[in-house]
């Protein structure tokens, strides 16, 4: 029986997956996305095009492949609507190729208004929740009162109506006003009708039969290890299991089933929205990140902040995973940088530590050593033969840090500007 192979970020989000999976798809049968729901987006740049996927598994656009949206998922219809329409009118008609598990919930139009409510409540100590209802409905889902894609079948107007109600209740509680709901609402039920024109599976028998029938399967991540609900930078995280094992409670994978873990991070270091970021650069150098990396959301378009990359993240985002193979994203952003810093440690009170405390909280230190820049264009280059001494030597540095070797450097955002360092370590 074939294995799954899975691919998820290893930092706090943004590291570029949806390009990698996009490069990958070609050698497997099903890509299916395993958690997370539209409060994230993989960005995808070919042949002169760029597409923004929030939902969809981004192996949509490699011939003939099913794409599987996954038990783990929350999904809202309209998002998913203007999503497949989307890419309808590209040329890229998904129903054929995209099937939906019955068990991945809905985020409804109430779940919008009790996030907004929430965070609101929350003043200086919010999340910076990007407003998609993702949180919300995660709550319901594991409080036992979510609607699921399957209820759409099953007495959906009554199930709705309930759930609605109990949304209602809550957000007469907050004193959270209501307005403009009704409108909401009726371009939500237009979109479940929508919806229902897509096939509907029990997604994990229907992956359990295709690995028996030797099919090979990739499972595709969202956000990025350091916002697991567990593991991550607790209470700014997201709202459920980002790293490997998040693969098989979403999509219903036994663990023996895992083959190779494809682990993504960027060559330096992103994050959006509120929470601890040890390697932040508040100064011309972050700035000068974000100006060269275009750092901001593809969908929120929120500013990343961008600071330099953190090893002792990254050795322990590696071990959560078992990660097997790594993918580094945008080296090409450094091309310009006379000396680069990477953080190998920590230091906190005093003690010096490679490993990642309970709380990152300021009295985190990063430990920082120097590595000399490249300073040369590298996005056109097409083989790592190409690549100066400087970046061997920079990439070599991460391997020996990690114990992981690196497979994949990306040096620019389009599918072509992808340059494998070990043929032997990806699959075929």
């Amino acid at each position: 029986m074939e294995k799954v192979d899975v691919l998820l970020g290893l930092q706090w989000g943004d590291e570029g997956k949806g390009k990698i999976v996009d490069v990958l798809t070609p050698a497997y049968d099903l890509i299916a996305r395993f958690q997370g729901g539209p409060n994230a987006g993989h960005t995808l740049e070919f042949e002169g095009n760029k597409y923004i996927l929030r939902s969809i598994p981004s192996g949509i656009f490699q011939g003939d492949k099913v794409n599987v949206i996954g038990s783990g998922v929350v999904l809202d219809p309209i998002l998913f609507r203007e999503e497949a329409e989307s890419l309808s009118r590209s040329g890229h008609d998904l129903k054929g190729r995209l099937v939906i598990s019955r068990k991945a919930h809905l985020i409804l139009p109430t779940h919008r208004l009790i996030d907004a409510a929430q965070e609101a409540m929350k003043g200086d100590a919010k999340v910076g929740t990007t407003g998609k209802g993702i949180g919300p409905t995660y709550t319901d889902k594991v409080a036992r009162t979510g609607l699921r894609v399957g209820d759409t079948e099953h007495d959906f107007p009554k199930k709705y109506q309930e759930a609605k109600q109990r949304h209602l209740t809550l957000l007469r509680a907050y004193d959270y006003p209501t307005d403009g709901l009704e409108a909401l609402e009726r371009e939500w039920l237009e979109a479940i009708e929508y919806l229902r024109q897509y096939s509907f599976v029990d997604s994990e028998q229907y992956l359990g039969r295709a690995l028996r029938e030797g099919r090979r399967v990739l499972a595709e991540g969202a956000q990025g290890s350091m916002l697991d609900i567990d593991f991550g930078s607790y209470p700014f995280v997201t709202s459920s299991n980002t790293i490997a094992a998040g693969c098989c409670t979403g999509l219903g994978i036994a663990p023996r089933s895992i083959g190779e873990v494809y682990g993504i991070f960027k060559a330096y270091c992103t994050r959006v929205g509120s929470g601890p970021f040890p390697t932040e650069l508040e100064d011309e150098t972050g700035e000068r990140l974000c100006s060269l990396g275009h750092e901001f959301g593809s969908v929120t378009g929120r500013r990343r902040r961008c600071g330099w990359l953190d090893l002792v993240a990254l050795r322990y985002t590696i071990m959560l995973s078992g990660v097997t193979r790594l993918i580094m994203m945008k080296s090409d952003v450094l091309d310009s940088f006379e000396t680069i810093h990477v953080c190998t440690r920590y230091r906190i009170h005093g003690t010096e530590t490679e490993d990642l405390p309970y709380e990152l909280g300021a009295d985190v230190e990063p430990i920082y050593e120097e590595l000399p820049g490249w300073r040369c264009d590298t996005s056109r280059m097409t083989s790592a033969e190409e690549f100066p001494q400087e970046l061997r030597d920079y990439i070599a540095f991460i391997e020996r840090a990690v114990g992981v070797p690196i497979a994949v450097v990306s040096v620019g955002p389009d599918r072509e500007q992808t340059i494998t360092l070990h043929p032997t370590l990806l699959p075929h």
